[in-house]
């Protein structure tokens, strides 16, 4: 699931250029995050680390590139065999996109009221 899905993120139009861009090495990213998916959905305990702040830290990001990250994500998850796990996948990464998003808007604009994503 994460290598299909990062594969469809690398060669999408809107968010291909943004990481391909801030990643350098993908066989190393894809390593991390296998380990990611692998605590959040698996509950292996091998991902170590801090998300936000690299997020935080990557410019010009938008809700429209969240949705978009989310609209593949379906795409992928839908496509599994096991649909449970599809499901949960899917729910999990629409609560990832949505609080890197808020900490995102509160990074850049802490003076104004974050907004939400789109239902995608």
């Amino acid at each position: 699931m994460v290598h299909s899905f990062y594969e469809a993120v690398r060669k999408d139009e809107q968010l291909g250029p943004v990481f391909n861009t801030f990643v350098g090495d993908w066989e190393y990213h894809l390593l991390k995050l296998t380990d990611f998916w692998s605590s959040i959905l698996l509950g292996t305990g091998r991902f170590r680390g801090t998300p936000m702040p690299k997020h935080v830290a990557l410019p010009n990001l938008s809700a429209h590139l969240f949705e978009r990250w989310l609209v593949l994500f379906r795409q992928v998850t839908s496509a599994q065999p096991n649909r449970a796990m599809g499901e949960r996948a899917y729910d999990t990464a629409q609560r990832i996109a949505e609080s890197l998003w808020y900490g995102y808007q509160m990074s850049r604009r802490p003076e104004t009221v974050p907004t939400e994503l789109q239902d995608v």
